[in-house]
C-alpha cells in the first residue's frame, strides 16, 4: 500500500469542492424528505417502495431477488428483511422461479400490493416533482439524468447496467401501451 504524501493528492479545486459539498447535502436532504413524505402518507419507507414499484414492471410482477437487490439499491440481506416485512403486510410474497438455467427466488408483487403501491403513487410523484423536476428546466433535467448515470456507473456499473434495462422495458411497456397509467413508468 502506497501512502500518499498531501503534495501527490489531487485536491478539489474550489468548483469541485463546491459541487461535492452541494452534492453532499443533496444526497443526505432529498432521501430523508422522500422517506418521511412515504412514510406519512403510506405507511412505506422509501426502499419498500421502491421495491414494490421494481416489483410492479415485469409483466408478471416477479424479480429475481438478486437483480431487484441491485434495482432498488440495497444489499441482499436488507433485501431480504424488507421483504419481509412487505409479506407480513401482505404486498409482496417470495416464490422458487426459474431462469431458464437455475433455480432461484423471486419477490412477487400481490394485488393487495399492487393497490398500495397506486395509492402511494400520487403523493409519491407530487414530493418526487416538488423536490427535484420543479426547480430544473427540461435541459438541467437531461443533464441531471446524464451526470447521474455517470456518477452511478462509476460507483457500481452492474447496478447501472441493470437500471439500464429497467428503463428500457418501462419505455417499451408505455410505448406498447402496457404500462398502468396509475403508476406511470413506475418511477422510485
Amino acid at each position: 500500500m502506497t501512502v500518499d504524501t498531501p503534495k501527490d493528492v489531487p485536491w478539489l479545486d474550489g468548483e469541485e469542492r463546491a459541487a461535492w459539498m452541494t452534492l453532499i447535502a443533496m444526497l443526505m436532504t432529498a432521501p430523508a424528505a422522500i422517506d418521511a413524505q412515504l412514510k406519512r402518507d403510506s405507511g412505506l419507507n422509501f426502499f419498500e417502495y421502491s421495491i414494490m414499484s421494481h416489483l410492479s414492471q415485469p409483466q408478471d410482477h416477479a424479480v429475481q431477488m438478486s437483480n431487484l437487490a441491485h434495482l432498488a439499491g440495497g444489499s441482499l440481506s436488507r433485501l431480504s428483511h424488507a421483504v419481509s416485512r412487505l409479506e407480513k403486510q401482505g404486498y409482496v410474497t417470495r416464490r422458487i422461479g426459474s431462469d431458464g438455467e437455475s433455480r432461484c427466488v423471486q419477490a412477487f408483487l400481490t394485488p393487495e400490493g399492487y393497490a398500495a403501491l397506486v395509492a402511494a403513487a400520487p403523493a409519491h410523484v407530487r414530493e418526487a416533482r416538488r423536490l427535484v423536476f420543479d426547480n430544473l428546466s427540461t435541459a438541467q433535467v437531461r443533464q441531471l439524468q446524464k451526470i447521474a448515470h455517470e456518477i452511478a456507473a462509476a460507483a457500481s456499473p452492474e447496478s447501472v447496467e441493470r437500471i439500464d434495462a429497467a428503463i428500457a422495458e418501462a419505455d417499451r411497456a408505455e410505448r406498447e401501451g402496457r404500462s398502468d397509467p396509475c403508476v406511470p413508468g413506475s418511477v422510485c
